[in-house]
């Protein structure tokens, strides 16, 4: 199914509104991890999509979909819910806020010609009702996203490697690592989208060799990061429908593009920022990225086992494991 994609900043910091509406046949694309959260209106009903620390790809009917994605760190305070409590979850709204004030939410969505301003509005409720994000995460975020290590980024901000793990899963849904590594996978995609050649894109974006980067692909994308980028070649630039161009956020997601995308985003595959009011209609693409794609069953509730994205104490350092 491909999607027509349009995002805006939102008046609230860090976030972006966005809207993704069907517009014909094609293949869905997987949502990737990329650090966020939304808040998320579709055919009626209000849902709330966690980190993701894998692929996500729906199996539902094409829908109308309409969120609110938030800056990574900043969601679990407004939706009053410890972010590893969502990982890799799609879940109702009324799940975490009761029935009885989701069924005054919808009444009141019900009402108007635009749900995507209603969510923001929704948002900035909440914003004003909450203490304001922790600037400490804020600066986490944007020294993992620049590439610095984990270990001298906790120094940096005065806490242990047991603290920084602990806030990390209330904020993130996963440990450090695990956000520093999404957030690298994202640095790499914007590049190869840009065309940078895959050995040059895996250098710069803070991967061992380029066999180290195909194995993070795989491992977080669940495909070979030419067929992610919907051709082949060492080259990598965008194509295929992925992501939001970032000119930015989803996905071709082509996702936020992936064509290109925005680091954080409704299809997200991020890439690079997209314009404040910019379309996308993709063929044969998702671009409604992880909007298109929620309300399935969480399919790690079964699994059992730890939990993902929980690091021992001895991958708090930031050094990367080599498979």
């Amino acid at each position: 199914m491909s999607y027509v994609y349009e995002e805006r900043a939102s008046r609230l910091p860090g976030a972006t509104v966005w809207t993704n509406t069907p517009a014909g046949l094609g293949d869905a694309r997987p949502v990737l991890p990329d650090g966020c959260m939304d808040l998320l209106w579709s055919e009626g009903r209000l849902l709330v999509a966690g980190p993701d620390t894998r692929p996500y790809v729906s199996e539902g009917a094409p829908a109308h979909w309409a969120g609110v994605r938030f800056h990574p760190g900043t969601a679990p305070a407004l939706l009053g819910v410890p972010a590893h409590e969502l990982r890799d979850r799609r879940v109702e709204l009324s799940d975490l806020w009761g029935a009885a004030e989701v069924r005054r939410l919808r009444a009141r969505f019900d009402a108007v010609a635009d749900p995507a301003t209603a969510l923001e509005e929704l948002a900035l409720e909440r914003a004003a009702c909450t203490d304001p994000p922790d600037p400490l995460l804020g600066g986490l975020v944007t020294a993992l996203r620049a590439g610095r290590p984990v270990a001298r980024t906790a120094d940096e901000l005065g806490l242990s490697a047991r603290q920084l793990h602990r806030r990390s899963l209330t904020a993130f849904g996963y440990g450090p690592k695990t956000l520093a590594r999404i957030l690298r996978l994202q640095r790499a995609l914007a590049l190869a989208r840009k065309g940078v050649p895959f050995a040059e894109t895996a250098t710069r974006a803070g991967y061992a060799d380029q066999a180290h980067l195909a194995r993070d692909v795989r491992e977080l994308a669940g495909m070979p990061l030419g067929k992610l980028l919907g051709g082949g070649g060492g080259g990598g630039g965008g194509g295929g429908g992925q992501g939001r161009e970032q000119v930015d956020p989803v996905a071709v997601r082509v996702e936020h593009g992936r064509v290109p995308l925005s680091p954080y985003g409704v299809p997200r595959f991020q890439l690079a920022p997209i314009p404040r009011t910019h379309q996308l209609l993709v063929q044969g693409v998702d671009v409604g990225g992880r909007a298109a794609q929620h309300g399935q069953p969480d399919p790690s509730a079964a699994a059992g086992g730890p939990p993902p994205g929980v690091e021992g104490l001895d991958g708090l350092l930031g050094v990367e494991q080599q498979p």
